[in-house]
C-alpha cells in the first residue's frame, strides 16, 4: 500500500467523520464508506454521542486554532446560556488517563468548551472518535476550516505542521482538507510574512489579501500599517506593495499616460493575446527594447489556469 493511496482513502474517511458530527452515531456499521470494513470503522468510530462532565475534557496542545477573542467567547456563552450547546464537542479519549483528571482531548471544539465553561454548564455533549495524533490534527483543521474558525495564519499553520510532520506534498494536503492546491500553496505564504504583520491578520485588523501583496514587499511591517490606518483596499495594497501608490490622481495620471504612449502595434498584440487567453493583458513596452507583460486574472482557477497553460508550453509537460 503506497503512502499515496493511503492518504486519498484517508481523505475520504475523515470527510465521512466530519458528517458523522451532525448527528448521534447509533450504529458504527452504517456510517462505513467503501474504503473502511465494519472492523475498521468500529475502531474509528468507538460510540457516539454522550454528555460528560466539563473537568473530564482537556484542551488539545496541538489544536490548530490558537486565537480566542474574548468578544466571541461571551457572546457564545450567553448563547450556550440559553439554548445549550447545539453542536457537540468532538474529542477522542486520552490514553492511560490524565493526571489532573481528564479523560478526553478536544479535537475540535474548544472554543465551544471554554464558552461553555464561561456559562457555568457542568456537563456537555461530545462525539468520541479513537484516532491517532495525525488523523486528529487533520480533523482539528477540517473542522475549523469548514466552520470558517480559524484565521488564515491558523490556517496556514496547520498546513505546514501536517506537511512537517507527516510528509504531504501540496497536492495531497490539498485532497485531504477539500481545497485547492493554489489555496493551500497562497495560504501557506502567509508564513513568510513577519511575526507582527502574521499578529494583525490572527486579530483581524488584516485580510489574508492585503497580507498576500505584502509577502515580497520590501517593508511590509510599514506598507501593513499603512494600509490599516488608511483602510485601503486589496488592490490599492498590491499597488502600493509595488511601489506605484502616492496618490489617487498619481495612479490616474499614470494610467492615462501609460495607455496613450501605447503604439497600434503594441495595442493589436495585446488584443490577440486576450483573444488567446481570455484576459485582459497589459503589456509595457519600454526603451532598449525592454518591457513588462501584465497578465490580469479575477480569480485563483484563473491563476491555475494561466500556470498550467505557461507550464505546458515553456516545460512541454
Amino acid at each position: 500500500m503506497s503512502d499515496d493511496n493511503s492518504k486519498k482513502r484517508l481523505g475520504r474517511g475523515l470527510a465521512a467523520l466530519m458528517g458523522d458530527l451532525d448527528q448521534p452515531v447509533t450504529s458504527p456499521k452504517a456510517k462505513t464508506d467503501g474504503a473502511k470494513s465494519a472492523a475498521e470503522v468500529d475502531t474509528i468510530i468507538k460510540q457516539g454521542e454522550r454528555v460528560v462532565p466539563i473537568e473530564h475534557i482537556r484542551a488539545n496542545p496541538n489544536n490548530p486554532r490558537k486565537f480566542f477573542a474574548d468578544s466571541d467567547l461571551l457572546d457564545l456563552s450567553n448563547s450556550i446560556r440559553e439554548h445549550g450547546i447545539v453542536q457537540p464537542i468532538l474529542v477522542r479519549p486520552v490514553k492511560g488517563g490524565d493526571l489532573g483528571g481528564a479523560q478526553y482531548e478536544i479535537i475540535a471544539g474548544e472554543r465551544r468548551w471554554r464558552s461553555a465553561q464561561k456559562a457555568g454548564l457542568h456537563e456537555v455533549p461530545i462525539v468520541i472518535r479513537d484516532v491517532a495524533d495525525k488523523q486528529a490534527l487533520e480533523l482539528a483543521i477540517i473542522e475549523n476550516v469548514q466552520r470558517a474558525d480559524l484565521n488564515s495564519v491558523e490556517e496556514a499553520l496547520g498546513y505546514q505542521q501536517l506537511i512537517d510532520e507527516y510528509d504531504y506534498s501540496q497536492n495531497e494536503l490539498a485532497q485531504v482538507i477539500g481545497k485547492s492546491r493554489s489555496h493551500v500553496a497562497n495560504t501557506l505564504r502567509l508564513l513568510k510574512l513577519p511575526k507582527d504583520v502574521q499578529s494583525l491578520v490572527s486579530d483581524g485588523s488584516l485580510s489574508a489579501g492585503h497580507a498576500r501583496t505584502l509577502v515580497t514587499a520590501d517593508n511590509p511591517q510599514a506598507l501593513a500599517k499603512r494600509i490599516v490606518e488608511e483602510g485601503l483596499s486589496v488592490r490599492q495594497a498590491e499597488v502600493l506593495a509595488q511601489g506605484e501608490l502616492e496618490t489617487k490622481s498619481t495612479i490616474g495620471k499614470s494610467a492615462k499616460s501609460s495607455s496613450a504612449e501605447k503604439t497600434a502595434d503594441i495595442r493589436a498584440l495585446e488584443q490577440r493575446l486576450e483573444d488567446s487567453l481570455g484576459l485582459k493583458i497589459d503589456l509595457r513596452h519600454g526603451d532598449k527594447e525592454k518591457g513588462e507583460l501584465r497578465i490580469k486574472y479575477s480569480n485563483l482557477d484563473q491563476l491555475d489556469e494561466i500556470c498550467k497553460r505557461l507550464q505546458n508550453g515553456l516545460l512541454g509537460s
